[in-house]
């Protein structure tokens, strides 16, 4: 089976240089040991998914260690945090750079150890399904910042696409066994995705009590991926309180299935919203949920532009977590339903990013774009992602991008 080039390969080679550990974290199935066992051939290499393996880790971490030392790649590490506090030992006494490489998909669980046990210690990267440049065999990009010099050198390196390809792209997801097997069925290999991720993380995590209501809750959120998040809503959809669908959804965004985009924080008044936006960080998962069951489907039907949406602030994403950067994000919308899609925060000033199912923006779409600078806020050249062909100037301070380029 070919491997697929990672674009975070660059960052786990840097942490590497830096850190004793390096941690790759992310949902299940996204790839994180492959990338790291391609990354460096000749490191050992052991899974806590064997039983044998777990269970020397979990009652004798010490002979664990003995049995694979470092260099070692540490495979679903969470299945034995049991081990964390003895790599700290065994890198504090060595003193090198690069001696242990560890995976987790729980996150919800693995973050207080590591952060216990390794601090100062571990550079942690997170990795998402495959980028679109990733799938085109390019996975070379800097983290997304619609400034003339970012525009100019995607322009020269960008992966074409069409407009068909775009969508199909979007119902199909980005899990790397998609594309590594193009014969995999689509249904298949998501309803085995929600079975495992409900039996093997959700079930250790909280006592849901009821997998039924949890399936129910993951689909009452994929609905509303790239709207306000309003909790009592969902809790009324599912018949829980607001207390448990919080829980439930903190499950999902440390499973790294959902992104909350919040909004600006800083005061600029008290008539902005609250609430956050939801993203599932998969368009394939959340168009099974939904149960959108083709991409002519999909692109024909009423959350087109929504899932539009979700796929480019995922894509977006990955530009900053797959270098090994953390994105500063956030939105805008007040009470006159007045929004701005993304703000990307970055040197001071504030880039306002509008997201349209359109091929030919105009001004009319970025109207809201100067609220931000009637506050007073430093603003910096902003753009509308479409689906435009090329990447044109719309005002002097306004880039129309093509999602291709992302």
């Amino acid at each position: 089976m070919q491997y697929i080039q990672r674009t975070l390969e660059k960052a786990v080679r840097r942490m590497n240089a830096s850190f004793p550990v390096v941690m790759v974290t992310g949902p299940r199935q996204v790839g994180k040991s492959t990338l790291l066992r391609n990354s460096d051939k000749a490191r050992r290499y052991v899974s806590l998914d064997r039983m044998e393996h777990r269970i020397l880790a979990c009652e004798n971490p010490d002979l664990f260690l003995q049995r694979f030392p470092p260099p070692v790649l540490i495979d679903e590490i969470h299945l034995a945090p049991q081990l964390l506090p003895y790599i700290k030992a065994i890198s504090d006494e060595i003193g090198e750079k690069g001696l242990f490489w560890i995976t987790g998909s729980q996150q919800f669980r693995l973050m207080k150890g590591v952060s216990e046990s390794l601090a100062g210690r571990v550079g942690i990267l997170q990795l998402q399904g495959l980028s679109l440049d990733e799938t085109a065999g390019k996975p070379e990009i800097d983290k997304f910042v619609p400034v003339k010099e970012w525009l100019e050198k995607r322009s020269c390196s960008v992966a074409e696409g069409s407009l068909q390809s775009l969508f199909s792209r979007i119902w199909r997801g980005s899990y790397p066994a998609l594309y590594e097997n193009p014969e995999m069925d689509w249904e298949d290999f998501y309803n085995s995705y929600i079975q495992t991720y409900i039996e093997r993380d959700v079930r250790e995590l909280v006592n849901i009590g009821d997998e039924l209501a949890f399936t129910k809750f993951i689909t009452a959120v994929a609905s509303r991926t790239g709207q306000l998040l309003n909790y009592s809503d969902v809790a009324k959809d599912i018949g829980k309180n607001v207390p448990t669908v919080q829980r439930w959804l903190s499950i999902l965004v440390s499973s790294g299935l959902v992104y909350l985009l919040y909004p600006y924080a800083q005061s600029i008044g008290n008539r902005m919203t609250k609430m956050p936006k939801v993203y599932f960080l998969d368009t394939g998962l959340a168009c099974y949920l939904t149960r959108w069951t083709s991409p002519e489907v999909l692109e024909a039907g009423a959350k087109c532009g929504e899932m539009l949406e979700t796929f480019v602030i995922s894509e977006i994403l990955k530009t900053y977590w797959h270098n090994g950067r953390q994105p500063n994000f956030s939105f805008y919308r007040d009470r006159e339903n007045r929004e701005i899609d993304l703000i990307v925060e970055e040197n001071g000033l504030l880039h306002p990013v509008e997201i349209k199912k359109t091929s030919n923006p105009t001004q009319k779409d970025i109207k809201h774009f100067g609220i931000l600078e009637k506050y007073g806020l430093p603003v910096g050249t902003g753009a509308v992602i479409c689906l435009s062909q090329t990447s044109l100037p719309l005002t002097d301070k306004v880039n129309i991008i093509p999602v291709t380029f992302l």
